[in-house]
């Protein structure tokens, strides 16, 4: 396995929560974009898998959660669109492998047509990986995904704001889940009056290479947490755009692209995976480790790279295995 001694170190080494109730204690990590057609579909069907390098971090988690760019299906068109991706079946038993769900919610779900949309989702119940942010209809697409981990009951939502909007999910018909104000705050608030100790919400927003978030984002990111959210994750521009911290809680802007080809700038082969710890009253600390995309688009851990880390009042600058 690429860079396996230095992530043995790592991960003895690696940052531990300052908590003092550790069997409440679970940790979330959220992984950015992830395309599984192309070069990286490719490597799969040789034989090889694309998360190798980052599949000690991930298997250490509790729950680990991705954005799925693109569908998995052997059906459908492209759509009029510059850049559409469909991966072949065989990528989810790899995906499986490393993870335990991951949102739909984002602008290359439905680049086949709804029929490759309701085969992505038919495929990925038959691998086991759970999704959310895209469904049957508009009232799946909005429904929360819950997963329980030593007795915390976490809900996963996830919103698409970027075009097209034909994505969406309508009454009668698949889609993803669009990002209304409104409509995300009553999701939130719902997802907590059905019992949810935490509400994290996953965001497909802004605008590709910028690498500081717009005023859209961090209004709505704030309008978010004072609804309940435990913190605000977001992804799509393809690069990193920081993040902060709003009333003890983290809003991490974009983790950048995870596993992704076709990329030629430093920035946007540069990524961020992040790792939450949490308890029954919200996110107790997190960091992010650097994640560098290779030509065939798979991610290497940066162990030396600095990248935020924080607790529930501080936000840091840290590398792998600090604070």
């Amino acid at each position: 396995m690429r860079g396996a001694t230095v992530l043995t170190v790592f991960l003895c080494a690696l940052w531990a929560p300052d908590t003092t109730a550790a069997e409440e204690v679970v940790t979330v990590v959220f992984a950015g974009d992830i395309m599984l057609d192309g070069l990286p579909g490719a490597s799969i069907a040789r034989g090889d898998d694309p998360f190798a390098a980052f599949a000690g971090i991930l298997a250490q988690a509790d729950l680990a959660v991705g954005n799925l760019e693109c569908s998995v299906a052997t059906t459908g068109k492209p759509e009029d669109k510059r850049f559409t991706f469909r991966a072949a079946p065989r990528t989810l038993p790899v995906l499986a492998r490393h993870f335990s769900a991951v949102g739909l919610a984002n602008n290359h779900s439905g680049d086949f047509g709804k029929a490759a949309l309701s085969e992505t989702m038919a495929h990925l119940r038959d691998n086991h990986i759970p999704f959310f942010g895209a469904g049957a209809d508009l009232a799946a697409a909005h429904e929360p995904l819950y997963l329980e981990r030593r007795g915390l009951r976490i809900a996963f939502l996830a919103y698409d704001e970027f075009e097209p909007r034909s994505f969406e999910a309508g009454r009668s018909f698949p889609g993803v889940a669009w990002s209304e104000d409104q409509q995300v705050i009553r999701d939130i608030r719902r997802a907590r009056e059905s019992g949810a100790d935490l509400v994290l919400p996953f965001f497909h927003w802004g605008f590709e290479g910028e690498p500081k978030p717009d005023a859209r984002q961090r209004a709505l990111a704030r309008k978010l947490i004072d609804a309940g959210a435990d913190a605000v994750i977001g992804g799509h521009p393809h690069v990193t755009q920081g993040a902060e911290i709003y009333h003890g809680r983290p809003i991490i802007y974009s983790l950048g692209n995870f596993v992704f080809d076709g990329f030629h700038e430093e920035a946007t082969r540069t990524g961020w995976l992040l790792r939450l710890s949490v308890d029954k009253h919200g996110v107790v600390s997190w960091n992010t480790v650097v994640a560098k995309q290779d030509d065939q688009g798979s991610p290497e851990p940066a162990l030396d790279a600095p990248s935020p880390c924080g607790s529930r009042t501080e936000l840091f600058n840290c590398r792998a295995g600090e604070h």
